[in-house]
């Protein structure tokens, strides 16, 4: 796979001019900080992206964000756009993962998450990690990755995910 990345899935959209403040719903995505996930799920056009990246804007931590496509339904091309992410918060992050997706035989990808997730243990501070449109995504094996990652996510990171449709995840279990 090529580490050509668009940098503008990377880019947290701008919130309109004269869009109406949803203060309330801020304070909630405020409130679940303490939690590992943050779940936004409502029907095409109810301000999904508009409400998480006004929050983004107002949010004391860093947060990365990653705009998917159906082209994500990858593995690999998930990966590096989830590693591509963090690396706008700790530009060095994940080096070594990116290296093991381009290799010609991929280690398992529980393997390259635990890299991953141990070098996200080295980060200082709290930040979050958005993810917007996951209702494109429908492969089994990045629901897996995606469950393993919460499961195990380290303490100062926080996820939140903007979907049309409620994904495979755990989320009874996370509730």
């Amino acid at each position: 796979m090529s580490t050509s990345i668009l940098a503008t899935k990377l880019y947290i959209p701008r919130p309109r001019p004269k869009v109406v403040s949803r203060l309330r719903l801020i304070e909630r995505l405020n409130d679940g900080l303490h939690r590992k996930l943050t779940l936004i799920s409502a029907p095409a056009g109810f301000g999904k992206t508009t409400l998480v990246s006004e929050w983004v804007m107002g949010c004391e931590r860093p947060v990365a964000w990653l705009s998917l496509d159906e082209a994500d339904n990858d593995p690999a091309r998930f990966l590096t756009y989830l590693v591509a992410a963090l690396q706008t918060i700790v530009p060095n992050i994940g080096s070594g993962v990116i290296a093991a997706l381009q290799s010609p035989q991929q280690p398992p990808i529980e393997a390259i998450l635990t890299a991953l997730l141990n070098e996200i243990m080295t980060i200082s501070g709290d930040f979050a990690l958005a993810l917007d449109d996951y209702h494109v995504i429908d492969a089994k094996p990045i629901d897996a990755a995606l469950t393993f990652l919460i499961e195990h996510l380290p303490p100062q990171m926080h996820l939140v995910i903007a979907t049309r449709e409620d994904p495979q995840l755990p989320l009874a279990k996370l509730r």
